[in-house]
């Protein structure tokens, strides 16, 4: 096994922005959802409108999805096709539409002090 550090330049990857809206259903809402209510995840950011709300518990819910909604996946993967999540609670009809927005650019070097391995198929 080879220790040395990774040396190239090319340490990048892409993750997609995001944009989060509560959007209503054929239910009424009970909890403290609004229309148009959200918010943009952004690299590692949630990024709020100035003055905006957004429910604990629906945030609860959807933080897991947000990871794997950023990253790039297989035309076929479930991930990729279905954007429209429930709201949490089981009587209110709100529901939460995650969006790709824009593909983003990162750089490993930039986002962790763990080096990448030589070879990157034996890492």
């Amino acid at each position: 096994m080879n220790d040395k550090l990774n040396s190239s330049n090319n340490d990048s990857f892409a993750l997609f922005n995001l944009h989060v809206e509560v959007i209503e259903s054929n239910r009424p809402f009970v909890c403290s959802h609004h229309i148009g209510q959200g918010f943009d995840v952004i690299g590692e950011n949630l990024i709020f409108p100035s003055g905006g709300s957004f429910s604990l518990y629906a945030l609860a819910a959807l933080l897991p999805l947000l990871p794997a909604k950023q990253r790039i996946t297989d035309s076929n993967d479930w991930m990729t096709t279905d954007i429209l999540i429930a709201c949490p609670d089981p009587y209110c009809g709100a529901q939460f539409k995650i969006n790709r927005t824009k593909k983003c650019t990162f750089r490993h070097s930039e986002c962790t002090v763990v080096p990448l391995p030589t070879d990157q198929n034996n890492g």
